[in-house]
């Protein structure tokens, strides 16, 4: 495997993993619904299952904090990249802000957005 493959496949893993954190969080969050919907259905009082209620909240906490941590880590990555002087490297279908302070869509856009496979030859 040459320098692009290997930066790919790690950059393609990091994509995973972030789609699954939100895949993650999605599913627990209609896990919450359907236990609010199947409490309302049964025509049951709030009291009913809320310590279960409380924990899948939890979890959904847990899941956020754990993609926050995912993208602290996209943005470190992107740190290292550039310091080992192999230029802009960006895979996947979002725009992502270059200094990952800037919202998207709030100001400029940012430069060095979209999908780029450009490596700086060594």
């Amino acid at each position: 495997m040459d320098r692009s493959e290997v930066v790919a496949s790690v950059a393609g893993e990091l994509h995973a993993t972030e789609n699954a954190i939100d895949t993650a969080i999605t599913q627990a969050t209609t896990l919450v619904q359907s236990m609010i919907g199947a409490r309302a259905a049964l025509s049951l009082s709030a009291v009913t299952a809320s310590g279960s209620q409380a924990k899948a909240m939890e979890t959904i906490a847990a899941l956020s904090t754990a993609r926050e941590a995912i993208v602290a880590c996209h943005a470190e990555m992107q740190k290292d990249h550039r310091k080992l002087g192999w230029g802009i490297y960006a895979v996947g279908p979002l725009n992502k802000p270059d200094d990952w302070e800037t919202p998207i869509g709030g100001g400029e856009k940012p430069t060095g957005v979209g999908i780029t496979t450009r490596l700086r030859a060594v």
